[in-house]
């Protein structure tokens, strides 16, 4: 079946999708969205998803439009390599961190990254007001990186065992996109207490560099992006 998917470059939503077809070795056809063109509000778009947004999955006649929705129908409609687990413990689990990745890591991340990709980037000064607002913004952050190293501390290679899932769809963009920042935003990200992210949460960075190592999940990563400078280790 020929699989349409409709994203922006770099988008973490769009991203949880593209990774869950990697996981099930299932390819597709990606159509970016130009942001700045918004090409998410021409007609042709609206008529696949009304309220304007990314990302969109064709398969045949199904139309799906919300990026957990389309992981749960891509779990039913390719049993193999199941996202979801084999069994009601194995879902709960990759639910229960899959969902909290979804609410909580994507909030923390929304509101620091857009400082980070958004702005200017520039460092607050210290004792300002807005430095306590980053401080704030960083500790979200900071709190659901402690949550995802705690979970990987007994030695499992992923979120919820020997192999990616669901969990790793939504979690891996979000911590990706931190590296993605560390590395073209430094000075913020270090004065956010992120400036060298394997000091901080060791078993989350190797993690993070064993799906950065799978050829399917490399093939996933925004067209957008430069090849990554090393990180400077901070002092």
């Amino acid at each position: 079946m020929q699989h349409t998917v409709y994203t922006f470059s770099g988008a973490p939503r769009g991203w949880r999708v593209l990774l869950g077809l990697a996981f099930k070795g299932l390819d597709a056809d990606v159509r970016l969205l130009s942001i700045a063109g918004q090409d998410h509000k021409k007609p042709d778009f609206l008529a696949l998803n009304p309220r304007a947004k990314a990302p969109v999955l064709i398969a045949g006649t199904t139309v799906l439009r919300d990026s957990i929705a389309i992981l749960a129908w891509l779990d039913r409609a390719y049993p193999e390599h199941p996202l979801f687990g084999e069994t009601a413990d194995e879902a709960a689990t990759i639910w229960q961190i899959a969902m909290e990745c979804r609410e909580y890591l994507r909030k923390g991340n929304q509101q620091l990254l857009s400082r980070a990709f958004f702005t200017d980037a520039i460092v607050p000064a210290v004792g300002s007001a807005d430095q306590e607002k980053l401080m704030a913004e960083a500790a979200l952050v900071h709190n659901e990186c402690g949550y995802l190293e705690e979970i990987l501390s007994d030695g499992r290679p992923f979120l919820a065992g020997d192999r990616p899932t669901a969990a790793e769809a939504i979690a891996f963009p979000e911590i990706r996109l931190l590296q993605r920042a560390v590395e073209t935003r430094h000075d913020l990200m270090n004065a956010a207490g992120f400036g060298y992210p394997p000091d901080l949460y060791p078993r989350l960075a190797s993690w993070k560099n064993r799906l950065n190592e799978m050829p399917d999940v490399e093939a996933t990563m925004p067209p957008h992006w430069s090849e990554s400078r090393p990180l400077a280790k901070s002092a």
